[in-house]
């Protein structure tokens, strides 16, 4: 019997609180009709021979509500800047003013609306399959476990701890599903 068996449940934890961090950055790029510089920060710019995070080219600001403002620090990229803009996917059309590219967010119409409603909840279903995947291998771990020798009782308590810690990371994601739809829904 082995005795000194254990399953890395901070491991666990840890793995499951990375997918909660990338959800809320996926939730965080959703266009809700409110200005956040969080928008620009998935798009990247060919600068310099690489791609280049927006942010790295310029200074993102949040002058009022609904706009987002760009001042690109090398004239030479303003076009880049705009055209990665404008191919992004955000809807938005960029206004150039010198180096600085102006992004009115329009207001969102009920279609587009329930569009992205369905695109949070596709980010969320990606967040609790990785959350998933980790219980997996969390309960691969008890099985060896199993192999060497663990003991029923043991088995048990592991197995309960994986459970609840995967249902608490679950239930996070849909809290939070539920508060990013209610504020994509707001108008």
């Amino acid at each position: 019997m082995s005795e000194d068996f254990t399953i890395d449940i901070d491991d666990l934890n840890r793995r499951m609180d990375g997918a909660m961090t990338s959800l809320r950055q996926e939730f965080a790029s959703l266009r809700t009709g409110r200005a956040s510089a969080s928008m620009v920060e998935p798009i990247t710019v060919d600068a310099y021979g690489s791609q280049t995070p927006i942010n790295q080219v310029g200074t993102v600001n949040v002058p009022e509500p609904r706009m987002v403002t760009i001042n690109v620090w090398d004239k030479s990229l303003v076009n880049k800047v705009e055209k990665a803009i404008r191919e992004s996917g955000l809807g938005i059309n960029p206004q150039m003013n010198g180096t600085i590219i102006m992004l009115p967010i329009p207001e969102l119409n009920e279609e587009r609306r329930r569009e992205l409603t369905k695109v949070a909840g596709q980010y969320a279903e990606n967040a609790r399959v990785a959350i998933r995947n980790v219980r997996r291998d969390g309960m691969e771990q008890l099985k060896k476990g199993k192999n060497e020798g663990m003991s029923e009782d043991e088995q048990k308590l592991w197995h309960d701890e994986i459970q609840e810690l995967t249902d608490k990371h679950i239930k996070a994601v849909d809290t939070a599903l539920e508060t990013k739809q209610e504020e994509i829904m707001q108008v």
